[in-house]
């Protein structure tokens, strides 16, 4: 049976993609991979990418010189879990205060492992976990 490796990419939903860019490139420091009119990508860890589209930009196929994306979107709310050390909550806390951004929970889970909550600019659930949140992690 074929298995899966990893998610590559995730990808996010936004009224305004200037908005989000100042947000993810400012407080959370992404590196910035592509910038398009309806998209911007982002490095995460140079592990995986998430995408920023920018609202209804993306729900027709896009065709083009080498191949057809279908076309996707979604309304509402969604959650992405950022993978950070341990020794890294403190700073990345202190980060969220200096930019206004509230923390909106805190668990500590069993297998030790402690996550932050916090929503972007178009109310997206953020999430920062160290260790020990799952199994695989």
């Amino acid at each position: 049976m074929p298995k899966l490796d990893r998610i590559i990419e995730t990808a996010i939903y936004v009224e305004d993609l200037d908005r989000a860019a100042h947000f993810y490139e400012t407080v959370l420091q992404l590196p910035l991979l592509l910038k398009m009119e309806r998209l911007y990508a982002y490095d995460v860890g140079g592990a995986s990418v998430l995408l920023v589209f920018k609202r209804g930009a993306s729900a027709q196929d896009m065709t083009s010189p080498v191949g057809t994306i279908p076309g996707h979107d979604a309304v509402g709310r969604i959650h992405v879990a950022f993978a950070i050390g341990a020794d890294e909550l403190a700073e990345w806390e202190a980060r969220l205060a200096a930019h206004h951004v509230a923390v909106e929970g805190r668990t500590h889970w069993q297998a030790g492992g402690n996550s932050v909550y916090f929503r972007d600019p178009d109310g997206h659930m953020l999430e920062f976990a160290t260790p020990g949140l799952w199994r695989t992690y």
